[in-house]
Order: C-alpha cells, then sequence, then structure tokens
C-alpha cells in the first residue's frame, strides 16, 4: 500500500529533521525559562555544525565531532552570557552578534571543505522492532540521537519541575528580585541556564552536518536557528509540547521532497516555503497572545541588576 509506506516515509523522515529542531529548542526553553534571551541560535548552530564536520573529517570520529561541535556552541554561549548576565548588555543585540559571527566565520573557515563529506552518523535498527511493517521503518530505524533527543524531553522535564535547581530557574525567570531576597544566585542561575543551551544548540548544529545532511555547505542551517525561536513559543516554554512542535516542523520541511517523489504537481519551491510561513504565523499568534504572556517568563529578555526597581 503506498499510502501506508509513504505515511511511515514521511514520518520517518520528520523524526530525522526535527531532531537538530528539538534539540536546539530545548536548549533554548532552558535558557529563556531563566529569563535570558538567546536570539544567536542561528549562529551557534552553524558554528556547531562546522566544528562538529571539521572534527569529525580529520578524525573519522563522529561522536567526537557531535561532541565538539556542542562544546563550540557552548563557547559562543559563555559570550553571551558574559555581555547579558555579566555586564547586563541588551539581550537582542548579543543576539543578533553571534549570529552574524557564527555565520561570518563559518563562512571563512569553511570554504576550504565545502562539499566534502566526513565520517557521519549511522542509523541503528533496533532488533525486532524494526522488523514490523511499517512501524519499523517510521519509528525504530533511526540514529541514537533522534531516540536522545526522545529521552531528553522527559529528563529536561523532570529538571525543571522536580529538582531545585529547576524551582530556582523558574523563580529568576518570573521575578529575579524575589528569588535574590530569597538568597537565590540570580546570575549563577542563569549563567549555568545560558551555557546548557548554548551546548544543545551546539549538538543540534553538529547532528544537523553530521547525522542529517551528512555534508557541510555554508549556510547549513537555513534558517533553522529562527525556527527553533519560534517553536519556543510554539510549545509554550515546555519540553513535553517541543518534541510535537520540532516533528511538526521537520515533517514540513521534508513534505516537499517527499511530494516530487510521488510526481505530484506541486511547485517545489512553494512547499520549501511552508515551514518559514509556519513560522511566520507562530510568531504572529505570540505576538496577539502577548497580553496572556502565552507561557514566556514575566523577566524574558530583561537583565537584573540588584537594588534596581525591577
Amino acid at each position: 500500500m503506498i499510502e501506508v509506506e509513504f505515511l511511515a516515509s514521511l514520518i520517518a523522515a520528520s523524526m530525522r529533521a526535527g531532531t537538530p529542531l528539538l534539540f536546539a529548542t530545548l536548549g533554548e526553553i532552558i535558557t529563556e525559562r531563566s529569563g535570558v534571551l538567546n536570539l544567536g541560535l542561528e549562529g551557534i548552530m552553524i558554528m556547531g555544525a562546522m566544528t562538529g564536520f571539521y572534527v569529525s573529517l580529520v578524525t573519522g570520529n563522529p561522536w567526537l565531532g557531535i561532541l565538539i561541535g556542542g562544546l563550540a556552541g557552548l563557547l559562543l554561549a559563555i559570550i553571551h552570557a558574559f555581555f547579558t548576565v555579566t555586564l547586563k548588555v541588551d539581550q537582542a543585540v548579543t543576539g543578533l552578534m553571534l549570529v552574524l559571527l557564527g555565520l561570518g566565520l563559518t563562512g571563512f573557515l569553511g570554504k576550504d571543505f565545502v562539499g566534502t563529506v566526513a565520517e557521519y552518523i549511522t542509523p541503528m535498527e533496533i532488533p525486532y522492532l524494526s522488523d514490523i511493517p511499517y512501524l519499523g521503518t517510521a519509528l525504530f530505524s533511526h540514529d541514537p540521537f533522534v531516540y536522545l533527543g526522545i529521552a531528553l524531553v522527559p529528563v529536561i522535564w523532570f529538571i525543571m519541575n522536580k529538582t531545585r535547581y529547576g524551582m530556582e530557574l523558574f523563580a529568576v525567570g518570573e521575578n529575579p528580585e524575589a528569588a535574590d531576597t530569597m538568597g537565590i544566585p540570580v546570575d549563577r542561575v542563569r549563567f549555568i541556564a545560558v551555557l546548557i543551551g548554548g551546548f544543545l544548540v551546539g549538538v543540534a548544529g553538529a547532528y544537523l552536518s553530521l547525522a542529517y545532511a551528512k555534508v557541510w555547505t555554508e549556510g547549513l542551517t537555513a534558517g533553522r536557528g529562527w525556527i527553533c525561536l519560534a517553536l519556543v513559543i510554539f510549545s509554550g516554554w515546555t519540553p513535553h509540547r517541543a518534541i510535537f512542535g520540532a516533528y511538526l516542523f521537520g515533517g514540513l520541511d521534508v513534505l516537499s521532497f517527499k511530494l516530487q517523489a510521488l510526481g505530484l504537481g506541486v511547485s517545489y519551491h512553494f512547499m520549501r516555503m511552508v515551514p518559514y510561513v509556519f513560522t511566520i504565523l507562530v510568531l504572529l499568534v505570540g505576538v496577539i497572545r502577548e497580553k496572556e504572556k502565552f507561557g514566556a517568563p514575566s523577566a524574558l529578555g530583561k537583565p537584573y541588576i540588584r537594588e534596581q526597581k525591577y
């Protein structure tokens, strides 16, 4: 049955395409829950993608490439945290600086290995489950990072809702002045959140070049960092909703290729617009529902300065 085969193939492709979006969205949710806005996801992702690809190309070890890609994201996150948390610089400006920095550096440093192929992470079939007709192809024949992304959702939910750090994260994101009065180190909690978020975004970029695209090209992220910012709004700043948003956007991204394979007379260029149009709609809904806060932390984007009226 071509309908069932098409659906199974679409689900599998959506999960692969949605995995880098999921990692980056989870990282940004943690960052924004602390009250820090990071608009630099696009720059961090592409730095992670290029760094991870280069490490895998040189060492032949894609797992090491994923790790170093995450550390590259962590490094850029340190810059963001230093400016926004320590120096109290405008968070939007610093984030945009990271975008320009990431795109500029990768465009310059990555030009020598454009189009080359490094060792990449291959899919693994889960014994017995992958043999289930259609369902095995859709759900049980992915690379380990697809399953790791799924496992991260309940882990991050637990950390945010059931641990001391999670409670502190919510406190500094909602009312840093009250949190400071209670003895919670606001700057430290925010700094850690930005670093965790940066690492996950870097891993998302490395996954993009080493497991999804499996090649390096300039501008590889193609706006996915901005899509992840919309996904944070789409998910209501909660990790358990992020997975549905990531796979939905991933499905919209791959749908154009699937429809072309079926030979349908749908414009490829039109279908490639769909994820970005959906992103605009999500942002529009977020603006319309601003008065209801739409789940956003009350102190999001606002630097905290002790003894200054908040």
